[in-house]
C-alpha cells in the first residue's frame, strides 16, 4: 500500500457546496416528474469530481487525480513545470508530453515544490 501524499493539492471547496446546492434544488424538480430523476446525477457527479480530482505530490511522484484514474509521473520524469495564461500549471515531460496538474497553481507552486523535494530552476538566460 502506498504511503499518504505528502501534500494533496485540490480544486476549492466551493464546487463541492454548489454541488449540493445544486443537488438539494434539484430535488423538487426531479419529485415532480419521476422522468427528471436523472437531473440529480449531475450534480453527484459534480461533487465526486471535485472532491477527488486533484494533484497528491509524493517525494518520488506527482499523481494527477481525475474523476475516474490517475496518472503517476515521476519527478525524474518532469521536465518543466509552467503556468498556462490562466494559472494553471502543466508538467512538461522528458518525452514531449504535457500533463496539466488539476488543482495546482501559480499561486500553490512553491509548496508542491517544496513537498516533493524539488527546487526552483533558473535559466542562465536574461529575461527578454
Amino acid at each position: 500500500m502506498r504511503s499518504k501524499p505528502l501534500l494533496r493539492v485540490r480544486k476549492t471547496g466551493a464546487l463541492m457546496v454548489a454541488a449540493v446546492i445544486a443537488f438539494v434544488c434539484a430535488v423538487p424538480l426531479a419529485g415532480a416528474m419521476w422522468q427528471l430523476t436523472p437531473v440529480l446525477l449531475i450534480p453527484v457527479v459534480v461533487f465526486v469530481w471535485a472532491w477527488r480530482a486533484g494533484t497528491d505530490v509524493y517525494a518520488d511522484e506527482l499523481r494527477v487525480r481525475a474523476l475516474v484514474g490517475s496518472t503517476r509521473v515521476p519527478w525524474q520524469r518532469v521536465s518543466e513545470l509552467a503556468p498556462d495564461a490562466g494559472g494553471q500549471i502543466s508538467a512538461l515531460l522528458d518525452n514531449g508530453n504535457v500533463i496539466r496538474l488539476t488543482g495546482v497553481t501559480s499561486d500553490n507552486l512553491p509548496r508542491v515544490l517544496a513537498a516533493g523535494g524539488q527546487q526552483i530552476g533558473h535559466s542562465d538566460q536574461p529575461p527578454s
